[in-house]
């Protein structure tokens, strides 16, 4: 028996969740299925008994984030089935991604999202920002990575890519290169100049190669030259964007703290399972009394 529902079209996590008689929020584990990757019931539901199981270890109630529930299929000729479903509390899905498998590009990047949306309820504002800035540091790195690449495509030696980079640098910097921001800010000559930016200067940065990326590419651009002069354009168009906004220049923003720091600061942070009240009763909201827990233990 084929117990797979068809995969139409795709609606983002928030998209999918829905609200209970307790007025909780709550998704269908048939409607989470293809959004994380599974083809197969079978292997799906095989990755909420594990976080069945893991919801009990980490000393909460599975009753209370994992309902069992039918939902109606359509089949051919207009008939009708009832299927095996779940209704799953946010902390439900959460642990589901994480028992998922780690090969599918839907269970990493819902693994990622639940990562920095738990740990922002988890830990404090300061490591929420450390958060956001080493995942903004990571994507320029992939960035930087990406851009290297379009510019070999244009032609760019590798023996310029220093030139390259600095060109784009230098257009967003108000003609400084890279050593040039270093000294104006103080930092040592050794150091990775983006290592010591803050999520506002790496935005600001990243959204300057990506830009340049696309140009490049766009405009089929295969001259050394040429690309390293569009790179700077591009960057003197970010500043000037800055500029209208009445944002900070990126040579006056203070250097901040090095990422080496801020990865050792979230790394030191176990991290917790034990839920609020609020959100301990999941599925049940905040409507169940005192009698109703008693029942439940």
């Amino acid at each position: 028996m084929n117990d797979n529902l068809p995969v139409k079209g795709q609606k983002s996590f928030e998209e999918l969740k829905k609200t209970n008689k307790h007025n909780a929020e709550y998704w269908s584990a048939r409607d989470l299925q293809p959004l994380l990757g599974y083809v197969k019931w079978r292997r799906f539901e095989d990755a909420i008994k594990r976080a069945i199981i893991s919801c009990q270890q980490s000393g909460n109630k599975p009753d209370y984030h994992f309902a069992g529930a039918g939902k109606m299929i359509i089949l051919g000729k207009g008939g009708e089935r009832e299927v095996t479903d779940y209704q799953l509390s946010r902390f439900a899905c959460y642990l589901i991604a994480q028992n998922g498998d780690p090969r599918k590009e839907e269970i990493a990047n819902a693994q990622k999202y639940f990562a920095i949306q738990t740990r922002r309820q988890e830990i404090s504002d300061i490591l929420a920002a450390d958060m956001e800035r080493l995942e903004l540091r990571k994507q320029t790195s992939e960035e930087f990575r990406a851009l290297s690449g379009a510019a070999r495509n244009a032609g760019v030696q590798s023996k310029m890519f220093g030139i390259f980079h600095d060109a784009g640098y230098k257009g967003l910097y108000g003609d400084r290169g890279v050593e040039d921001v270093k000294k104006l800010k103080k930092i040592d000559k050794r150091e990775n100049l983006m290592d010591r930016m803050n999520t506002t200067e790496l935005a600001a940065n990243q959204f300057r190669m990506t830009q340049a990326r696309e140009k490049l590419q766009k405009e089929r651009i295969k001259n050394q030259e040429q690309a390293i002069r569009t790179h700077k354009k591009v960057g003197q168009e970010v500043r000037d964007a800055i500029k209208r906004i009445g944002g900070t220049l990126p040579e006056n923003i203070p250097p901040a703290e090095h990422i080496k720091q801020v990865k050792k600061r979230i790394q030191s942070v176990r991290p917790r399972l034990q839920l609020d009240e609020q959100n301990a009763k999941g599925l049940i909201g905040g409507s169940g009394t005192k009698k109703e827990e008693n029942n439940n233990e």
